[in-house]
């Protein structure tokens, strides 16, 4: 009987839980978020974010590699065509383990597993800033003064690229005023 080489099964044999790992990929790709016990999300998230990996490769090879656990074409092709181009700025972590209540009947810890839908950590807080920003410029336009809750709490700060166009534009006006005083 082969050996487990990480901790205890959560199955009774080798191949059940790998039928079962099997299933739960196959519902998160279908649904992108799942509900299940905790230790079977943490033994599904590499799983599937090596899968993920693959169709990100987009080959036939990568497709046949997939199918060898996937077995349901529509979930494969939607694997490959929808989730693959979402996570194509992703470099890894696909996949998010949020843990909740436990199960009422038996007390087991219980867990979400869903797919990551923001394109980038250092792109949502860019668009955060950026709104906050917005909201700011818009406010001073107006002339109030409104909360920057909405916006994540943001500081209002310039950027280098405005701050750039600033002095370049007073360096402008004082190149005007030299020439009329001449």
């Amino acid at each position: 009987m082969p050996q487990p080489k990480k901790g205890p099964r959560l199955a009774s044999s080798p191949a059940h839980e790998k039928l079962m790992l099997a299933n739960m990929a196959t519902s998160l790709f279908r649904n992108e978020q799942i509900t299940t016990t905790l230790p079977r999300a943490k033994r599904l998230q590499p799983l599937a974010d090596r899968l993920i990996t693959f169709a990100k490769g987009g080959t036939l090879a990568d497709r046949r590699r997939v199918m060898r656990l996937i077995r349901d074409k529509s979930v494969v092709h939607k694997l490959f065509t929808s989730i693959a181009d979402r996570m194509e700025g992703r470099e890894g972590g696909y996949t998010r383990i949020v843990k909740i209540s436990p199960r009422i009947g038996d007390n087991a810890p219980m867990a979400v597993i869903s797919l990551v839908t923001s394109d980038n950590p250092k792109n949502a807080s860019l668009k955060e800033a950026e709104t906050a920003m917005r909201l700011a410029e818009e406010a001073a336009a107006i002339g109030e003064e409104k909360p920057m809750e909405a916006a994540g709490e943001a500081v209002k700060e310039e950027s280098v690229e405005e701050a750039e166009e600033k002095s370049e534009a007073e360096a402008k006006e004082e190149e005007g005023k030299g020439e009329e005083e001449r």
